[in-house]
């Protein structure tokens, strides 16, 4: 028997999750223009057997797209969506996060010198053909023909952005690679595996423990050198991240699976709380208890650093359960709730921001940027990103796949 379940069922404190992580990601990723930043602050490099503030963030970011995964299904199947519905939908989904994180990537790897127009405006020209794709237009059937000459002039932009560039060596340039797939990439990748992973099982708590260790279990495997006999398929199929990846997703899914099969008990506030507690004190166990093997360490998806970040992401959830769910503690987080509804539009941003500050030969003084006054500019221009991304929302710009 399916266990039942309520589409209705929403938790505050999963947006503001959302939001707060959004406001580090944010954060840690304008770190590049500060000098003298702390190490616990900044990425930790791979032969490196450490973890900083930016290592962490990423993974909080997948467990939450895990969080969110059984109540966006439910949604859809309130609203009379088919399974095979859901699937276009959770592959329309990938797609654009493919589709995005490739352009970001080799934004990144541009060899702007070598091309027809500033690697800034390439990169605003980006950011603008997201927008004209990916907004959500209002539900006027009047002008339902211009909103679609809209996208199909963003896919436009963006096949003419295609054209025009080049990466790697000014000298000996290359056109576009897939590198690896960058942030949005890599959820995209995790977000399919995780939703294919819930669809078909749902709300059963065993089977949903199953994939969340199965991919626990790959990582470890793979960092084993147990996975050998799969080397002549690796180049071509493999789990993203050797598996840590979806592993976060699926310990999202399961906390959700917890909470969603015991919501209309008695006392589900607390027990919840409980086993969100008991989850992350054994995820960190896990990793700590592997971190002699293989360090811990985010470049290389170690089975340590899995487990601690999970840990951490348990426990971050199940302090805002607490305070946001359970005390109704949650008017703190107004001020940075357009990061949690409007995630996509809020990472884009700094992109556009950068680019056109750059252009402008806008900086601000060292002494602005350096030191702990620096970190204090950053965390200013995470929530000025935040407030911009609602304000934007409030004159129709948003993003949503």
């Amino acid at each position: 028997m399916m266990p039942p379940y309520s589409p209705s069922l929403r938790l505050d404190s999963i947006d503001v999750f959302r939001a707060v992580t959004m406001f580090l990601m944010i954060f840690v990723n304008d770190l590049w223009t500060l000098e003298d930043v702390p190490d616990w602050l900044k990425h930790s490099k791979a032969a490196e057997d450490a973890m900083g503030l930016s290592d962490v963030v990423f993974p909080g970011f997948l467990f939450i797209v895990g969080l969110s995964i059984p109540f966006a299904i439910a949604n859809r199947k309130k609203k009379g969506d088919s399974d095979a519905l859901i699937i276009r939908h959770i592959a329309e989904r990938t797609f654009a996060l493919l589709l995005m994180g490739v352009f970001i990537v080799n934004y990144e790897n541009i060899a702007g010198e070598a091309m027809i127009v500033s690697k800034y405006v390439w990169e605003i020209g980006m950011v603008i053909a997201f927008l004209l794709i990916w907004n959500v237009y209002p539900d006027n059937p009047e002008k339902k023909g211009l909103y679609t000459a809209l996208k199909v002039a963003g896919y436009l932009l963006l096949v003419g952005l295609a054209v025009i560039y080049k990466g790697g060596d000014v000298e000996n340039p290359s056109w576009m690679e897939t590198h690896w797939y960058g942030i949005l990439g890599l959820i995209g990748w995790s977000y399919l595996l995780g939703a294919l992973a819930y669809l078909p099982t749902r709300d059963r708590l065993t089977w949903a423990i199953a994939g969340w260790l199965f991919f626990v279990l790959f990582n470890l495997a793979a960092f084993a050198g147990m996975l050998g006999f799969l080397d002549p398929v690796k180049k071509y199929v493999w789990i993203v991240g050797s598996g840590s990846m979806p592993a976060f997703v699926m310990g999202g899914v399961v906390a959700s699976v917890i909470y969603r099969n015991n919501a209309g008990r008695n006392a589900i506030g607390s027990t919840f709380l409980a086993i969100l507690i008991v989850l992350g004190v054994l995820s960190l166990v896990y990793g700590f208890g592997t971190r002699p093997f293989w360090g811990i360490s985010k470049i290389r998806a170690t089975p340590a650093w899995v487990g601690v970040c999970s840990g951490i992401s348990f426990l971050a959830f199940a302090f805002l359960f607490w305070l946001v769910d359970l005390k109704k503690i949650k008017s703190w987080a107004n001020v940075i709730k357009p990061a949690g509804t409007a995630t996509l539009t809020c990472y884009l941003i700094p992109y556009i921001w950068y680019a056109i500050i750059t252009l402008a030969g806008i900086s601000l003084p060292m002494y602005l940027r350096t030191g702990w006054i620096g970190l204090v500019k950053s965390a200013c221009f995470s929530l000025l990103v935040i407030l911009l991304t609602g304000a934007i929302n409030r004159v129709g710009i948003k993003l949503k796949i």
